[in-house]
């Protein structure tokens, strides 16, 4: 298992809760909790308008989020919205940003979890883990929804959006891909694909491939311990028997996390291949 996700076979007993655990700690808690910087990719802000914003929600909150994008660029601009992996809106999710905006695009990360608490500041594990499962997929669907339409009023263009998404945000990709059809392409990074129901998750995107029109890239890793093949196969067979316009990419020799060029899971071939398979399914897609 990884990045804190429950396996996909149902809910852990005690024994595979220490695995769990101590398999989320290999993956890069220890590196995640604390500031981190891209290791291995540019992704400085020169030439470009990049930082904080808050986004008005349903709620009357204020969401805040990164966002960034070519400076002195006249808009409107191809927007992505980037959901973050689990340990939240960190340098690394940034730094994701920024790569994109430099391709020429409003890059921006909504920080999900920001009602329940920033995981930034949890030290321990387990607390951390009790923040994410607290985080409704309800509240994080709405969340975006509010973020598209801020990204539509401050630059970016409504006809243009796209999103992707990594670990614990390439789950909320396809998701949103069956809730959102004005999406124009996304793209999930190793998102979980099954999993039990709960309260707080009560679909999966096993559950919703038949409601995906929107045109969705899944990147997947062959060794990644987290998410079996055997899922993978299930989405594949449930998305063609759908028709849905998305395809799923396996990297025989990559586990879970191989963007993550900050922890030991990076695995650069894979990485270097994913992002350029994510450009150009945005570019032919009319992002």
């Amino acid at each position: 298992m990884n990045d804190f996700q429950q396996p996909e076979s149902g809910a852990p007993d005690d024994q595979s809760r220490r695995v769990f655990i101590s398999g989320a700690i290999a993956a890069g808690f220890a590196l995640a909790v604390r500031p981190v910087a891209a290791t291995t990719v540019e992704a400085d802000g020169s030439g470009l308008l990049a930082g904080s914003v808050q986004i008005p929600v349903a709620d009357g909150a204020l969401l805040p989020a990164y966002r960034a994008a070519p400076e002195g660029a006249k808009g409107p601009l191809p927007t992505v919205i980037v959901v973050q992996e689990v340990f939240g809106v960190h340098e690394h999710i940034q730094a994701v940003c920024r790569r994109l905006a430099k391709s020429g695009y409003l890059a921006i990360a909504p920080e999900l979890y920001f009602r329940q608490g920033d995981p930034r500041k949890f030290p321990d594990i387990d607390q951390l883990m009790k923040l994410v499962l607290s985080v409704p997929d309800a509240q994080v669907l709405a969340d975006l929804d509010a973020t598209t339409g801020w990204a539509a009023r401050n630059g970016g263009d409504a006809r243009r959006i796209a999103m992707t998404g990594f670990c614990w945000g390439g789950r909320i990709v396809w998701l949103y891909a069956a809730r959102n059809p004005s999406l124009k392409a996304a793209v999930a990074w190793y998102g979980r694909l099954a999993g039990t129901a709960s309260a707080n998750t009560p679909k999966q995107p096993l559950d919703v491939a038949a409601d995906i029109r929107v045109p969705v890239l899944g990147l997947y890793g062959g060794q990644d311990k987290g998410i079996p093949a055997e899922s993978v196969a299930q989405m594949r067979a449930a998305l063609k028997a759908a028709k849905a316009p998305a395809e799923i990419v396996v990297y025989p020799d990559a586990g879970h996390g191989f963007n993550a060029d900050y922890r030991p899971s990076y695995n650069e071939a894979a990485a270097r291949d994913g992002w350029q398979k994510m450009l150009a399914w945005f570019r032919q897609n009319g992002v």
